[in-house]
């Protein structure tokens, strides 16, 4: 532990207050992607099963099935489904079911910052990095040392490996999240169109209004 903050630090002095800035995002990234998954766990995110036996239930017309499992359901949709087999109002089942994707998406805006502005940032450095390194090699004259200019352009392009470093992870962790929920999204409507036009409901309709042949 201790070489490694020692590493950091070394880092940091070498690649200087962009690089200082960076590691500060990387820590407030980690912060947040800790956060998300505690929040989806906690939410219950992808665990379905009993909400899910629930809206077949109800499909195939066993209504006290249906209410037994979604008792057990601890999927952060099932206030959604309880109210829908109550309710017919579509419009209003999809906007409690999105209040609730909108509590699990906050914070993912900010992922998606910090994958395309840390690249970028971290470019900044790198130029920043470069105009020192040539005013280095300008103060030296004629007794111009290749060194000196390498050092420099190394010491620069260290920003720009320190951005991509945090961007890539976080890109990639953002990207996950977002598949994620548009998963979440699928089974939200999937159930909530099932509860309204279950499959039982329409089966008797359609044996009433079928006419008997002589």
């Amino acid at each position: 532990m201790t070489e490694l903050s020692q590493t950091l630090k070394d880092i940091a002095e070498i690649g200087g207050p962009v690089v200082l800035i960076l590691m500060a995002v990387s820590v407030g990234t980690l912060a947040i992607v800790l956060y998300k998954l505690w929040q989806f766990r906690a939410a219950g995110v992808g665990r379905h099963r009993a909400l899910k036996d629930a809206v077949a239930a109800w499909d195939s017309g066993d209504r006290t099935r249906a209410n037994q499992a979604l008792e057990r359901s601890q999927s952060y949709l099932a206030p959604v489904i309880d109210m829908a087999f109550t309710q017919r109002a579509a419009d209003r089942l999809t906007s409690e079911a999105e209040a609730r994707f909108s509590r699990l998406e906050r914070g993912l805006g900010a992922l998606d910052s910090v994958a395309q502005l840390a690249p970028l940032l971290g470019l900044f450095g790198t130029v920043l990095g470069m105009i020192e390194a040539f005013q280095a090699l300008q103060s030296a004259g004629s007794q111009v040392d290749p060194s000196i200019l390498a050092g420099g352009i190394w010491v620069a392009l260290l920003t720009t490996a320190v951005g991509l470093a945090v961007a890539m992870p976080t890109a990639l962790i953002h990207s996950w999240f977002e598949a994620r929920m548009d998963a979440e999204r699928v089974i939200a409507d999937h159930a909530i169109q099932t509860v309204l036009a279950p499959q039982a409901t329409a089966a008797r309709t359609d044996a009433i209004g079928t006419p008997a042949h002589a």
